[in-house]
């Protein structure tokens, strides 16, 4: 033995690492194509040509979301024809084996199901596991079934900032039904609730102290109430829970939409209520079509999502600035230190954010 092997730092050759996976997966990056080529692949559904381009639209990267909103421009002639359900719920309540099971009665009626899931993102790394479709197994593998797991990025309350773009390039590419699944019961229901037809809330057997912790909002907002898991020696809860549900909307007054909301029983793990919760759905939008309401939502909430737009590209606008970059670390400081109150430190960041676009 030399004297170098005697050594206790030496260092000794390792195993062959075993082959990648997948070994072209490092080096494989997104090609990028022209908006002609994206639109013509959403439009025949292409897919592959989908997911791309709606990673476009999520990108960080300005080149790519520049040719993400060009793409989504051409294709909003073909945008408009499917239905828009919210599925929300307390952590734990279903909402995952509920939209698998009712995913394939829409399938099996000769539907294209589009389902957007919002997978929470870590506060500390950003980053998200987004495994919903580990989930949802047989839709995953459904040729007309198309999921898409979206992190939250740090958006309020779990809705992915361009959720309402991937909603439209999936009706682009031939979805006729969209569901939109939220991480649980809190603010980001009110920014779903603007992009959506029909709000569906799940909930738990046993509403006793639960009810007492949903908020008025969230429960005004609901088209329909579940009471998921009436199984077994869960049904007479939920049966009960159901009765409290109902009485406390009664209590609430009746929405514009004409439509009085109701309260139903199911079980998503046995396939039982699924049917019956998709013909009141039908009954909500025959209902709303026919007073015209459903139309006239449809333009206001467009309306509405033209002023987040505007609210959004102000708020990036305004970080962006060299002089805002530059300043704003000073008089964060100065806040910190207390010499200057927060009101008065975002006014002189406003002035300077003004004097640059050429406001004097």
């Amino acid at each position: 033995m030399s004297k170098n092997d005697n050594n206790s730092l030496h260092v000794r050759k390792g195993t062959e690492p075993n082959d990648s996976v997948n070994p072209e997966f490092r080096a494989k990056k997104l090609s990028l194509r022209s908006a002609k080529e994206y639109t013509d692949g959403i439009k025949s559904g292409n897919r592959t040509l989908l997911s791309q381009a709606i990673t476009l639209i999520e990108s960080s990267k300005e080149e790519y979301r520049n040719l993400g909103q060009e793409v989504l421009e051409a294709c909003l002639p073909e945008t408009g024809n499917s239905i828009r359900i919210a599925i929300t719920g307390v952590p734990g309540v279903g909402k995952s084996t509920f939209i698998e099971a009712m995913g394939q009665h829409l399938i099996n009626q000769g539907k294209k199901l589009a389902v957007l899931t919002i997978d929470p993102s870590s506060s500390r790394t950003k980053g998200s596991i987004l495994g919903d479709k580990t989930r949802m197994p047989i839709l995953s593998a459904s040729e007309n079934a198309y999921i898409r797991p979206s992190p939250t990025s740090g958006t309020l309350g779990g809705v992915a900032q361009k959720t309402r773009e991937t909603l439209l390039l999936c009706e682009a590419a031939g979805y006729n039904t969209i569901f939109i699944e939220t991480v649980g019961v809190g603010q980001s229901e009110t920014t779903v609730h603007s992009m959506v037809d029909f709000f569906l809330l799940l909930m738990l057997p046993g509403a006793g102290d639960e009810l007492q912790g949903i908020k008025r909002g969230i429960m005004e907002m609901a088209d329909l109430i579940a009471i998921n898991k009436a199984e077994g020696e869960n049904l007479k809860a939920a049966k009960r829970a159901g009765r409290d549900y109902e009485n406390a909307l009664s209590l609430f007054p009746p929405p514009s939409s004409g439509w009085k909301p109701k309260v139903v029983t199911c079980s998503a793990l046995k396939h039982v209520g699924i049917e019956n919760i998709w013909d009141e759905i039908e009954d909500y939008l025959s209902v709303t079509e026919e007073n015209s309401y459903f139309k006239t939502r449809r333009r206001e909430q467009a309306a509405y999502w033209m002023h987040e737009t505007i609210n959004n590209q102000l708020k990036e606008s305004f970080y962006k600035k060299p002089a805002i970059a530059s300043e704003i670390k000073v008089l964060e400081k100065r806040v910190l230190e207390g010499s200057i109150s927060s009101f008065k430190a975002a006014d002189e960041l406003m002035k300077i954010f003004l004097k640059e676009q050429g406001f004097d």
